[in-house]
């Protein structure tokens, strides 16, 4: 069984707001100082993946990046989580992606790795969220598309999923190949790789595949969608201190303002 894992390089999330910063001609993060990280939830697929092919006799993971050079400590970390290979496609043309594309040029790559039984993406990504990799995956690949699964499990020539739903979860199945998108729970916390597999990790080789290698439609690598602004809101606050000392009081005056405001 052959397992594929999409993985993405993102700015990370936890930056502190004051230093997040967009470039008003690229419309796109400033990195700055700031770290780039492996994808939150596309650790947790990776986690799941891995977890998958320890059950399942001859499986292997192979983990894909779309990125530059930079992305590929994200593949080093996969490698890290003890996975069999990585695949890094990049052409300096794909500066302007939309998840359209993206699913493109990634499908295009699976089926040139020889197809997978089981494809893995975070359910949205950190970065964008919008969430539509995985399906247009499935689309482009004509096969079953699951979303929002926190775990799986492997029954014959069939997977059950288990998703979130309102108020629990629903468990599917569904016939191999196909993609899932996966979310955080704790079934798939991620792994602290061992010290071992970090340094085995720095030495692995990544397999990289440019324009060229892959069966691509230009017209589907172009953004379907232009990014025309992009920008951080500046939200004005006002503070006003209400005086006096006697808390019934205080709370009188606060419960008018809010009444003013019609808050309440």
């Amino acid at each position: 069984m052959h397992i594929v894992v999409c993985l993405k390089h993102v700015l990370d999330p936890e930056i502190t707001p004051r230093y997040f910063q967009i470039d008003p001609e690229t419309n796109r993060p400033e990195n700055g100082d700031a770290d780039m990280v492996l994808d939150s939830f596309a650790e947790n697929a990776l986690e799941l993946a891995i977890q998958l092919r320890d059950k399942t006799p001859g499986a292997t993971v192979t983990a894909l990046c779309l990125g530059d050079e930079t992305s590929e400590e994200v593949l080093r970390r996969a490698f890290a989580f003890t996975a069999n290979a990585a695949v890094r496609i990049w052409d300096e043309e794909w500066e302007d992606l939309d998840g359209q594309a993206v699913g493109h040029i990634l499908a295009q790559t699976i089926k040139t790795l020889g197809g997978a039984e089981l494809v893995l993406t975070g359910y949205q990504a950190s970065d964008i969220e919008e969430g539509i990799v995985g399906p247009v995956l499935a689309e482009e690949l004509s096969i079953p598309c699951v979303t929002l699964v926190s775990d799986l499990e492997l029954d014959g020539e069939n997977v059950k999923a288990s998703c979130e739903a309102e108020g629990g979860y629903t468990v599917v199945s569904v016939p191999s190949p196909a993609v899932f998108t996966i979310i955080s729970s704790e079934t798939n916390v991620p792994r602290l790789p061992k010290v071992k597999d970090i340094r085995l990790a720095r030495s692995k080789p990544i397999t990289l595949f440019e324009s060229d290698d892959l069966n691509l439609d230009s017209e589907r690598c172009q953004p379907g969608a232009k990014l025309v602004r992009a920008y951080v809101q500046n939200r004005e606050v006002n503070c006003e201190v209400l005086p006096g000392n006697e808390g019934p009081e205080l709370a009188g005056e606060l419960a008018d303002k809010l009444l003013a405001l019609k808050i309440l």
